[in-house]
């Protein structure tokens, strides 16, 4: 399920030795620190922040997007009890997560998030038809990109750069080694979790103290 020559993607993981074997889990006792190209729904006075790493071509990151978000939002973002901000990483076959993150900046931040919801919702279709470059270049066409645009958001060396650096940070400074994985206000969730866990984790952290910085 290789995209077309065209699209030129390349993702650094390998080349630049990142790991993503097991790590320890992390202890936090805060909302984690903004980061490079976060992208983030709901008020930012929200009591708890959410954030999630996700990957384009994980099926679990497709799974709660499709089944459990659209509730999780409902009923925490849209009523401002939460912050939730999506991180982006990559799993394999890494060409597809990158090329559609791609995609989703190159259309724009006012429509990121619709984008992603796309490419998860035709992830299945997508994967089965094996033809990855046909599969996101529709979805660029129904937000609006020519075939050059899309063929140019695809071939963006300073675009690709920007999204593994976040990667490699990501693996680095959260230890991400798979995805989905949440953090409640700095506690780490690992796995597509379902809505009810999400709901006592938030319950929790919207009760805990706030943590002085400094």
């Amino acid at each position: 399920m290789s995209l077309d020559r065209r699209a030129l993607i390349v993702t650094g993981l390998a080349a630049s030795g990142v790991s993503l074997a097991a790590v320890p889990g992390l202890a936090r006792a805060a909302a984690l620190p903004p980061a490079d190209g976060d992208m983030a729904l709901g008020s930012p006075k929200a009591k708890v922040q959410v954030v999630e790493y996700a990957s384009l071509s994980c099926t679990h990151c497709a799974h709660w997007n499709n089944e459990v978000f659209p509730e999780f939002k409902k009923r925490f973002i849209d009523t401002g009890q939460v912050r939730y901000v999506f991180r982006e990483f990559l799993t394999e076959p890494y060409p597809f997560a990158a090329a559609g993150y791609l995609l989703a900046r190159r259309v724009g931040p006012a429509r990121y998030f619709e984008v992603l919801d796309a490419i998860f919702h035709q992830q299945a279709a997508i994967y089965e038809s094996q033809d990855l470059w046909g599969g996101l270049l529709k979805i660029g066409k129904g937000f609006g990109l020519t075939d050059e645009q899309f063929t140019a958001a695809l071939q963006d060396k300073a675009a690709l750069d920007a999204v593994n650096a976040r990667v490699e940070k990501a693996a680095e400074r959260d230890k991400i080694d798979s995805t989905p994985t949440f953090f409640i206000n700095g506690e780490r969730l690992v796995g597509a979790q379902p809505i009810e866990a999400l709901a006592t984790a938030i319950a929790k952290a919207s009760q805990a103290p706030k943590t002085k910085k400094g």
